[in-house]
């Protein structure tokens, strides 16, 4: 009841927020559902469709802990302990919370699915995706709830696990991990080749190492911009950008990931045609990563500036220009994306060469 009164209480932003953690919880569980339609109308080769439609999950999940973690409802506050809120119940309403949006995108799914396969009679567009989604096959009313539960407990266990009191790490701590599975799953991509759960497994490989090395990679691009004889500018940039790091870094790196994808998929379809694992939903799949990616790296890099208010607050006290405090902001952008644009288009290229040997 706390979780949805503080829920029910919050502002429009973090409303909006929530909104779209269960908008793309329904986008995956509509995605779950139409790989377990598709697995009893054709079981053959079920199997890997259904490990592609986990790199969605994993996405959605991502991004729902983004949202729990920029949420100003669970952070820790004075004199909430005394009024029972200690860091541990806090954590258990973000995990309450963020499973009733994924709750409600999982809702939301079964009913659009239903309707378009032609099963919920007396709306418009009743049996639309009909033969799309093989509405000649019963739908196992079991596996289908087991599907669609998966992504609010996923999101509730990841919120646990992420906002969970813990001491903090060195961005630079996951750097050579990062590495070194992002060179695992290349070596992995090109012993398995295109198709199957090989190039999937390389691919997951590679992603979750970027992900790793994103802190250090943000870290070091504040040190990048503080390189030399930083005048005052340069040096709030770098130094913020650091500070940074260890929130941003990750949906940093999972979003180079997801360029270095659409890279390599370019480059595929002129050295013999693109892969479409999911068949038609392949491109609304690869659409729905895209926009998990982004959302999650502009929620963290938002969570960060609230972090960082008190700060600015005293700079402005201090007398420093709020256009300097933009231009800044500016120049830790622009340092990111010279960072991270080569690293996608390298990833891709040595992707590529992987895939086509």
């Amino acid at each position: 009841m706390l979780a949805l009164r503080l829920a029910r209480g919050s502002r429009p932003l973090v409303q909006l927020r929530r909104l779209l953690v269960a908008a793309a919880s329904a986008a995956t569980g509509f995605l779950l559902l139409y790989v377990l339609a598709g697995a009893v109308a054709r079981p053959a080769g079920s199997f890997p469709r259904l490990l592609w439609a986990l790199i969605p999950l994993a996405v959605t999940v991502h991004f729902a802990v983004a949202v729990a973690r920029a949420d100003p409802a669970t952070r820790p506050r004075e004199g909430l302990d005394a009024a029972g809120l200690g860091p541990v119940r806090l954590v258990l309403v973000a995990a309450v919370s963020t499973a009733v949006a994924c709750t409600l995108g999982s809702a939301v799914a079964l009913a659009a699915f239903l309707h378009l396969r032609g099963d919920l009679a007396g709306l418009p567009f009743d049996g639309a995706g009909a033969e799309l989604l093989h509405a000649g096959q019963p739908l196992p009313v079991a596996a289908a709830l087991t599907l669609l539960v998966l992504v609010p407990l996923a999101a509730s266990a990841a919120t646990v696990l992420a906002l969970r009191p813990h001491p903090p790490l060195a961005p630079q701590t996951g750097l050579p991990w990062g590495i070194a599975l992002g060179a695992c799953g290349l070596a992995a991509l090109a012993f398995a080749g295109r198709g199957g759960a090989g190039m999937l497994i390389g691919w997951s490989l590679t992603a979750v190492g970027l992900a790793l090395a994103g802190p250090g990679l943000a870290y070091a691009c504040g040190s990048l911009v503080q390189a030399g004889r930083p005048g005052a500018l340069r040096l709030l940039a770098g130094r913020a950008l650091q500070e940074e790091a260890p929130r941003i870094g990750p949906p940093l790196g999972v979003l180079c990931s997801v360029g270095a994808g659409a890279l390599t998929a370019l480059a595929l379809r002129d050295r013999g045609g693109l892969l479409v694992p999911l068949g038609p939903l392949t491109g609304p799949a690869a659409a729905l990563v895209a926009l998990c990616a982004a959302a999650t790296l502009l929620t963290s890099a938002a969570a960060a500036r609230q972090v960082r208010s008190a700060e600015r607050e005293a700079l402005l006290d201090l007398g420093a220009p709020a256009k300097a405090l933009r231009t800044a902001a500016s120049l830790r952008a622009t340092a990111l994306v010279a960072v991270c644009v080569p690293l996608s288009w390298g990833v891709a290229q040595l992707t590529s060469l992987a895939l086509t040997r």
